[in-house]
Formats: structure tokens, C-alpha cells, sequence
């Protein structure tokens, strides 16, 4: 099933399927082409599709990105894990190309060398926290049923301040969620591995990696705090404690550079280098277990970007946590370029940036009292 919106895509497609070197008589080709509506719409015209073959629950099915490359044993090896009835769906670990070489590619891949650790943890507890949209497997009669398709074409929360926010990204959240709500196992392959294709969205390394992470953080808040309110007995404690960690350490995170700066103000400059000290060599030590996982070195430049993914990735999320209605894919807009603000769009905003400054002065204030400088 390709769902594609240009039609060049179309008969490159069939192009490919007709020049396959092997056997293709038990394939059916179904290229649906579909308006630009956004990957919402196409998942769920494509799931529909699908269920007009009326799949059971010894069927499985993979969704794969336009950018993603899977192995050529993917439902060989991922088969065997359905016959577990409780398990809903899995995905597996992922490498990464990136043509030009430079920091953007060094921090993809120490991104995806730290989900390959931060996943197998996951795993062994039988919940991982995404369902990767870049390639996951289910189980073909789960995700067919009505209810699923719409929640990942209809998705959204109801926010006290914010309103109704319908989402835009994040259907690898809505899928995780639906099957999370409904007590499925989701596990994690970490020997078989998908290919990422990436390019670099922005001319700077900085804004790029910004860009990024205000999509993947903002799909990650927006469904934590439903995902925590099923409770730990209903998701098991470990992910329960996972997910508060994620929002938790928003603020863990950035208390240390706070504190640092609040001591090199008031008590000794000398503090900020022997932080700096501390920080590169804990981080070493951690590039250094990271990359142990993998075999081989790495790069000087790893635990540099291991901590602007934490700290940036940090301010980032925060950021976020008060402002979940926006949303952007990585080259494209939610909303049309140029159009006037409406005025309650405007209010939101300004009470958004009011709750963030007031949320990060308590941060301050708490470290202060804590520290002993107030």
C-alpha cells in the first residue's frame, strides 16, 4: 500500500514493482493517491483500505516512512513476536545517512546511539515509549479497527487553558497511546535495524536541531500527561515512572546550569570552569558507555553534543510544555504563511510566555533556597 500525493511518485513506483527480480505473483500493488493533506489523512486511508481485506489477528503489517529503508527479513523476524497475543505491535532500532558529514550528522547519530540504550531499557519491560513512525510493525487486526483509525486521524487533548488542540505530528504517540490505553505489550527488536535517510532541515546546525526537537518534544508532552493519568497499575510502574521522568526532568535538567550561574554571581566566578570540567568529563565517561553498546570510538565532538542535547533539549521541552498547540513538521508550517493573528490567538500566546517565565522563577527561586543563597 504507497500512499503518495505526486503523481512522478506514482509511476516511479509501479516502474519499481514492475522490474523486481524475484517472484512478485502473491503481491498486490495498491498505490493510493491522495491530496496533500498531511500523513494523518493518508495513515488513515490507507489503514481503511487495508481493512477492506478483513485482516486477522495473524496478520501483521508495517508502517514505513517515504525516508526509511527496512531489512529484507522485517516480517521474518518480527512474525515470531506475534504469536505472544499481548503484544500489539514492536519496533526496532534505527541507523542513520546523512550525506554531508559534520555536526548534524555526529548528533543524529549519538541521538540514535542513545535510543538504542534508552529502547532496550524500555523493552525488557515489555512498553516502549513510541511506536517510531519512522518504521513500526502491528498487528494487522488492531490497527484496522475503527477506533484506532480514528484516533490517528482525529487525534487530540483537551487542554484547561489551550482548548481543544487537534494534532498535526506525532501519530506514532496516537498509536502508542491507543494500544498503551489498552494493555498491549510493544517491544523492541535492538538487532534488527531500520535506515533513516536525513537531510539537514535549516542552513545552521543549531536551528536545525531546534526545529527538530520542537516537533519530537511537543508529541511527547502532548500525550504524557494522558498517558501518566492511566496510572501505574494499568501501564506497570516502570513506564508510569518512565514517562513522570521525562517531564520531571525537564526541570532536573536545567536546575544545574541555573545553579551554576546563580554561584558564579553571587558566590565565585571559579565555578562556572570547574563546572565545565565536571560536565566534560561525566559526559566522556557517558559517550564512552554509549558507544560500547556499538563497538568502535566516536567522535571529540559527541560529549559536547550530548550536552546541548541535554540542556537545549531541556529549555526546549520547556518551551513546549506551555505552548502544545504549536506544531510544525520539519519543512512545513501548520499554518498559512502571512495570515493576521486572530486576537485569542494572540491572548494564548501572551499567556503562554507568562506561565513559562513564571514556571522558570520558581525554578530559579527553588534553586536559591535549596543552594542557601536566599
Amino acid at each position: 500500500m504507497a500512499s503518495v500525493v505526486d503523481t512522478a511518485d506514482v509511476r516511479l513506483i509501479r516502474r519499481i514493482f514492475s522490474l523486481m527480480d524475484m517472484p512478485m505473483e502473491g503481491v498486490e500493488l495498491i498505490v493510493d493517491q491522495i491530496p496533500g493533506t498531511g500523513k494523518r489523512d493518508a495513515l488513515a486511508r490507507s489503514l481503511r483500505l487495508i481493512g477492506r481485506r478483513a485482516p486477522s489477528r495473524r496478520d501483521i503489517l508495517a508502517f514505513v516512512d517515504g525516508d526509511s529503508c527496512v531489512p529484507e527479513d522485517l516480517f521474518a523476524v518480527s512474525a515470531p513476536f506475534f504469536t505472544d497475543p499481548e503484544v500489539g505491535a514492536l519496533t526496532t532500532d534505527e541507523e542513520v545517512e546523512i550525506k554531508a558529514p559534520g555536526l548534524f550528522a555526529d548528533w543524529f547519530a549519538l541521538r540514535f546511539t542513545q535510543r538504542q540504550m534508552m529502547m532496550c531499557s524500555m523493552g525488557l519491560s515489555g512498553r516502549v515509549l513510541t511506536l517510531t513512525g519512522r518504521m513500526s510493525v502491528f498487528r494487522a487486526s488492531l490497527a484496522t479497527q475503527p477506533d484506532f483509525i480514528s484516533q490517528v486521524q482525529h487525534d487530540h487533548i483537551d487542554h484547561w487553558r489551550l482548548g481543544r488542540v487537534n494534532f498535526l505530528t506525532g501519530d506514532d504517540k496516537s498509536t502508542w497511546y491507543w494500544l498503551l490505553q489498552r494493555g498491549y505489550k510493544m517491544l523492541y527488536l535492538p538487532d534488527v535495524a531500520s535506515l533513516s535517510i536525513e537531510t539537514q532541515p535549516k542552513p545552521g546546525f543549531a536551528d536545525s536541531a531546534v526545529t527538530l526537537m520542537i516537533r519530537w518534544f511537543g508529541n511527547m508532552l502532548r500525550t504524557n500527561a494522558r498517558a501518566l493519568a492511566l496510572g501505574p497499575r494499568r501501564i506497570g510502574f516502570f513506564t508510569w515512572w518512565s514517562i513522570l521522568d521525562q517531564k520531571v526532568g525537564i526541570w532536573t535538567t536545567l536546575a544545574g546550569p541555573v545553579s551554576v550561574l546563580l554561584a558564579a554571581a553571587f558566590v565565585e566566578p571559579l565555578v562556572i570552569p570547574a563546572y565545565l570540567a565536571w560536565v566534560m568529563i561525566t559526559r566522556y565517561i557517558f559517550c564512552w558507555i554509549l558507544v560500547s553498546m556499538r563497538g568502535g570510538g566516536f567522535p571529540i565532538t559527541y560529549p559536547m553534543l550530548l550536552y546541548f542535547g541535554q540542556i537545549v533539549g531541556a529549555a526546549v521541552k520547556s518551551f513546549v510544555l506551555f505552548r502544545l498547540d504549536r506544531q510544525r513538521w520539519t519543512r512545513q508550517s501548520s499554518g498559512g504563511a502571512g495570515r493576521a493573528v486572530p486576537v485569542m490567538a494572540r491572548i494564548r500566546s501572551l499567556a503562554s510566555s507568562y506561565v513559562h517565565a513564571l514556571a522558570l522563577g520558581w525554578l530559579t527561586f527553588g534553586v536559591m533556597l535549596m543552594s542557601g543563597l536566599v
